[in-house]
This record gives C-alpha cells, structure tokens and sequence, in this order.
C-alpha cells in the first residue's frame, strides 16, 4: 500500500473514531453487562457509527479496500452487528466492480421457526471464500457462532474483519485457530 493510502485509511479510521465518540458510542462510566456475558465499566456502541450515513459509508470504504483482491464472494456475520457492514461493503462492491460483486449474508442467533426454518440469510455458495465481519468483539462469542453458521454451509473463511476490538481475547482466540484477524480500530485507540 502507498503512504497516501495508508493516510487515507488512517483518516477514514479517525473519523469513525469520531464519529462514535459524538454520537455517545463510548461511554466510561456505569456498569454495562457485554454480550459476553463480562460486566465492563467501559462501553462501546458502535452502532452509532454503522448506522450512521457517513460512519457506515467509511467502514464500508475501508473494509472494502482490504478485502477486494483477496477473491470472496460474501460478507456477512451473526445478526445485528454484522448485517449494517455487511450490506454497505456489498452495495460499494457492486458499485466498484459490478463484475464481481461481494454477496452480503447474515446468520441467525435462532433458526427461523418458520418458512424454509434457514439458520441464515443471504448468499453462500458451497466452497467459496468468506469474510466474517462483527461491530465489537470481546471473546469473541458472536464471531464463533458466525463461523459455525459459515462452516456448516461449507464455505472457507478467508479473514475475519471486527470494526473494534475491545482487547479482551477475541484477536487471540481466532489468531490461535488459525484465522487471519483484523480489527479497525481497538479500545486502547479511544484511551
């Protein structure tokens, strides 16, 4: 990557930083129960940034660069934290090379008691290249039951991409079972 690229990134990554800090998605104070289970006095809700017109746009923009070359034909993660990223780096994907497309797709917490009762939504062709992406990792919980939803479809997972890590395991989880891992930004980058 060339240094003006690189700085490009740096200043879409600042200012979704920025973006969650103004729209109150870090907050220091109280006592917050994370979907880990783990109680924190530190909380973030980077659902301000994903379901922000430009926050969503920049993530989109950023995950999109480091995923274009790597030959995936899907997006997607565990429901809610995934499917805003996942939707806008698959529109940006169609919009940059609507000749190969990323396909967005969600899995469910639950399998649907209803319809085709599918544990996920969207495309996953059998034996394709699959990115995994979540808003927040902690242990990493969400990502694992999106992996088994993804591996069940018999797909490979190329990387896992996490918007922010809050440094509480996931990265060493996931690096320890041998998947490429990266987050965007990291709880220390907001200290």
């Amino acid at each position: 990557m060339k240094a003006g690229a690189e700085q490009t990134v740096d200043r879409r990554l600042q200012r979704i930083k920025e973006i969650i800090i103004q729209k109150g998605g870090y907050k220091l104070q109280g006592s917050f129960t994370l979907a880990s289970g783990r109680v924190s006095n530190l909380y973030f809700n980077t659902k301000t940034a994903t379901l922000d017109p430009e926050g969503v746009s920049l993530i989109a923009e950023v995950v999109y660069d480091r995923i274009k070359d790597l030959g995936v034909t899907s997006i997607g993660g565990l429901v809610q934290g995934s499917i805003p990223i996942a939707v806008v780096v698959a529109q940006l994907s169609y919009r940059r090379r609507p000749d190969r497309p990323i396909q967005a797709f969600w899995v469910r917490k639950e399998q649907k008691e209803h319809g085709d009762k599918t544990t996920f939504e969207g495309t996953l062709t059998p034996n394709s290249k699959v990115i995994v992406v979540d808003d927040v990792a902690t242990t990493g919980g969400s990502i694992d039951n999106a992996i088994k939803g993804v591996v069940a479809q018999n797909c490979e997972i190329e990387r896992i991409i996490v918007l922010l890590d809050r440094e509480e395991g996931a990265k060493e989880r996931f690096t320890k079972e041998g998947y490429d891992y990266e987050c965007l930004l990291r709880a220390s980058d907001f200290r």
